[in-house]
């Protein structure tokens, strides 16, 4: 069941690299042998459509589970039933998973759990769906599909849940912050009026969703092109509470992205993160950790992003970010000068700062020249002594700009050993 005019109105995706790949037209192949019908569903097509790259691909289809587990397999493909309750097998092709599933129509919904039937209405299909631009197919010709008018909305960048805004926040609360991201990412980050309006109405169940969904989802939008506008909406209307304190720093998260921006660097959703929180946060960093399941090296990023240290500031002198880079290494430096030029009010722009941060591409931190080995070779005993002399020619060595010169080098060792 197809709008009337789609066909005429809508661009073919024929020719799409990942729709002609072996891989795809095997699966696709498989599932039509027997008269069943498949299309490219969601991510892909909405990707393909809007020119960016395509990553996931699935497939709906008329093929009830067990006969795509049995044409899978009759077409020398492996088909596991990884939620084949619910209708989904994942096919593998060519070391390639795809995620086929039969359409559905709910009949009850309990938040994220539904009872479902199969049909083969594609109508249907889409009616379940969250947005409108995910609810376009494409078959393997590469025609596309708009059951329910969702081109429209992707040709304008308009990211709108599929009929009541509210019931489809309530099928799954994550809904919320995947608008938000959406909108971040496929528009111009100013959120559709009606599904922000749902999603303000909706937020308390926010609090109900689990540290790892949310981690996903707020690492995500974090990076999206539009990213400061749409954290902006959600931090005025409350929707960020549950997890970076009110109000949140957008100006700094603001001015760190145009920084990234005018350095040519992929935006580090982490260290976004630790901009748009508060700086109590950034100081005991196991609470963001706690509030959204953080992962250890995430948290340890948090905390790097949280010191201030004069060595981040170029009137500092190149001495001091050197001794910071060899105490703390390159990732802790060039964190922490982000940090601090996204706290300043300098340019994104700001030729010292560009050249400072760009120290670890011009300067290789050195190796120190001596070893526990050569001061009990001067007669230290072992023990607490040797890691003494050894920490005390480190603090000179790094005062004296890393001295190299080999009669230098033994004569401070042996001044510090006392011989």
């Amino acid at each position: 069941m197809e709008r009337a005019g789609d066909a005429g109105r809508l661009p073919s995706l024929a020719g799409a690299n990942w729709l002609i790949e072996p891989a795809t037209r095997a699966v696709f192949a498989a599932l039509v042998a027997e008269g069943a019908e498949a299309r490219a569903v969601g991510g892909a097509v909405r990707n393909a459509l809007m020119g960016t790259p395509v990553k996931d691909i699935d497939i709906a289809t008329t093929a009830l589970p067990d006969d795509v587990m049995r044409l899978a397999k009759k077409a020398g493909l492996h088909a596991i039933p990884t939620g084949i309750e619910h209708g989904t097998v994942t096919v593998l092709a060519h070391h390639v998973p795809f995620e086929v599933t039969t359409l559905r129509r709910d009949i009850e919904t309990f938040g994220r759990h539904a009872r479902v039937t199969f049909t083969t209405d594609w109508r249907e299909d889409a009616l379940r769906r969250d947005f409108t631009m995910n609810a376009l197919y494409c078959a393997a010709d590469g025609t596309v599909h708009d059951p329910i008018g969702g081109y429209g909305d992707l040709a304008a960048r308009r990211v709108r849940f599929i009929g009541d805004a509210r019931a489809r926040i309530r099928e799954d609360f994550l809904r919320i912050l995947r608008f938000f991201r959406f909108s971040a990412q496929y528009g111009n980050g100013v959120p559709d009026a009606e599904g922000l309006a749902a999603a303000v109405s909706e937020k308390s169940g926010l609090a109900d969703l689990s540290g790892e969904r949310v981690r996903t989802e707020i690492l995500l939008l974090l990076v999206a092109p539009a990213a400061v506008k749409a954290l902006s909406v959600m931090d005025e209307a409350g929707l960020l509470e549950p997890w970076v304190a009110r109000p949140a720093n957008i100006e700094r998260l603001a001015r760190l992205a145009d920084i990234e921006t005018a350095l040519q660097r992929k935006g580090d959703p982490v260290l976004r993160l630790a901009a748009l929180s508060r700086d109590e946060d950034l100081k005991v960093p196991a609470r963001l950790q706690d509030r959204l399941r953080l992962s250890v090296a995430e948290t340890a990023q948090l905390a790097r992003a949280g010191m201030r240290d004069p060595a981040f500031e170029p009137a500092s002198g190149e001495r001091a970010a050197q001794a910071f880079l060899y105490r703390h290494g390159a990732d802790a430096f060039v964190d922490g000068t982000l940090m601090a030029w996204a706290r300043s009010s300098d340019p994104p722009n700001d030729a010292r700062r560009t050249q400072h941060i760009r120290l670890p591409q011009r300067w290789q931190v050195p190796e120190l020249p001596v070893r526990g080995a050569d001061v009990l070779e001067l007669g230290v005993p072992a023990g607490p002594e040797v890691g003494r002399v050894i920490a005390a020619f480190e603090d000179w060595w790094i005062t004296q700009d890393f001295p190299c010169d080999p009669k230098r080098v033994r004569a401070k060792l042996r001044e510090l050993a006392g011989v």
